[in-house]
C-alpha cells in the first residue's frame, strides 16, 4: 500500500446473523464510509450472506465453524492498514469506530480494545462474572494492561495482523489476540463502549460453561507456551512442597535413630522431589527456545509498516529535494 494511503477494513465474522447484520453493516458503513465491510459468512443456514450483501459488504464464506477459523481467514485474505473486528449481533456500537481506527492511524496504537459498557442485565447471566475472571487470570499470569478481553470489538493495525499466528478455533481467539500484543509489548489503547442486549429473536453463540473452560485451558495452554519457565516452577513447587510434606514426619525419627520408619513414604517423597527438579529443567530449557520464537515474532512484526509510517505522507529523498530545486550536486 501506497505511503499516505491509509485502508480501513471492518471485518464481521458472522454465524446466521441474519436479523441483524444488514443493521450491523449499514451502521459502519455510515460512520466509516471511507472503509469496505467484509462479512465472512460461518456455514450459516439462514439468509446471512443476502441480508448482508443487500445492505453493502462483501460477503465471503469459511465452511469450517468457529470463530477462531474465520479471523485466520479474515487476516490473511484482506489487506488493509487497519482491520475493525466486530461482531454481527448488533450489540456493539458503532459510533465509536473511528475513534479506534484514529487510535491506530494516529495514534500508533497495535491493539485498541473496546471495553464493554452494559447496563445491569445487559451481559447473559454468568458471563461477567466470568470474564472478570479470566480476564484476572490474563492480568496475572501476563500483564495489567489486559482489560475486558474477551471483547469481541478490536481494532488492529496491519503489523498486528500480519504477525500474528491464530492457532484458536473458537471464542477464545481474543485471548489470543490480547497474549499476542503483551508478550510483544506492543502499544495497546482501551476506550469504552456502550454495550447492547442482542435483539429480540436472536440467540447468542455462546455457551457460558463450555466456552468459558475452552477459554481457561487456552490461556493455561498459552502461559505454559510463551512463558514456560513460570508454568513449569509452579508445577515443580507443587511437587516440591508435596515431598517436603511427606518427608516432615519422618524426620524426627531419623535423627533420633538414624533409622527411616516408612521406607514407602521416603520413596514417594525422593520421587516428588525429583519431578519438581526435572520441572524446573524442562523450564530453563524450554524458556531459552520460547525466548528464540518470541525474537521471530519480534522481527516478523517490525518487518511490517507501521500505522504511523503507513499514515504519514510520502517523503522526498536528499536527491529528489536538489533535482526539485534544481540545485547542482556537490560531491
Amino acid at each position: 500500500m501506497a505511503l499516505g494511503r491509509f485502508d480501513t477494513a471492518v471485518c464481521i465474522p458472522c454465524h446466521n446473523e441474519e436479523r441483524t447484520v444488514g443493521t450491523v453493516v449499514s451502521a459502519f458503513r455510515s460512520v466509516l464510509p471511507e472503509a469496505v465491510v467484509y462479512v465472512y459468512d460461518n456455514d450459516s443456514s439462514d439468509r446471512t450472506s443476502v441480508v448482508a450483501a443487500a445492505a453493502g459488504a462483501q460477503v465471503r464464506h469459511v465452511a469450517m465453524r468457529g470463530k477462531g477459523h474465520v479471523v485466520r481467514r479474515m487476516l490473511a485474505d484482506i489487506e488493509a492498514d487497519a482491520y475493525l473486528l466486530v461482531d454481527g449481533d448488533g450489540t456493539y456500537d458503532a459510533s465509536v469506530a473511528s475513534e479506534m481506527v484514529d487510535l491506530v492511524r494516529f495514534g500508533g496504537n497495535d491493539l485498541v480494545n473496546a471495553g464493554r459498557d452494559a447496563p445491569d442485565g445487559g451481559f447473559p447471566p454468568g458471563h461477567s462474572w466470568g470474564n472478570r475472571a479470566l480476564t484476572g487470570l490474563v492480568q496475572f499470569l501476563f500483564d495489567r494492561r489486559a482489560t475486558d478481553m474477551l471483547s469481541g470489538y478490536k481494532a488492529l493495525s496491519r503489523r498486528f495482523a500480519k504477525s500474528f499466528p491464530v492457532f484458536s478455533n473458537g471464542f477464545e481467539i481474543e485471548t489470543e489476540l490480547t497474549v499476542h500484543a503483551l508478550r510483544l509489548q506492543m502499544p495497546i489503547a482501551d476506550l469504552s463502549c456502550p454495550y447492547a442486549a442482542r435483539p429480540a429473536g436472536s440467540t447468542s453463540k455462546l455457551r457460558t460453561y463450555s466456552d468459558g473452560w475452552r477459554i481457561l485451558r487456552t490461556i493455561l495452554r498459552m502461559w505454559r507456551q510463551e512463558r514456560p519457565l513460570a508454568f513449569f516452577s509452579a508445577v515443580g513447587a507443587i511437587f516440591a512442597l508435596s515431598a517436603i510434606g511427606l518427608a516432615l514426619p519422618l524426620l524426627p525419627t531419623y535423627f533420633q535413630t538414624g533409622l527411616v520408619p516408612r521406607l514407602p513414604t521416603a520413596l514417594l517423597a525422593t520421587a516428588l522431589m525429583l519431578i519438581a527438579f526435572l520441572n524446573l529443567t524442562c523450564g530453563l530449557i524450554l524458556d531459552t527456545v520460547t525466548q528464540g520464537r518470541k525474537e521471530a515474532k519480534l522481527l516478523r512484526y517490525l518487518a511490517v509498516a507501521g500505522p504511523l509510517e503507513a499514515a504519514a505522507p510520502p517523503m522526498e529523498s536528499p536527491i529528489e529535494r536538489r533535482e526539485r530545486r534544481g540545485s547542482p550536486e556537490k560531491f
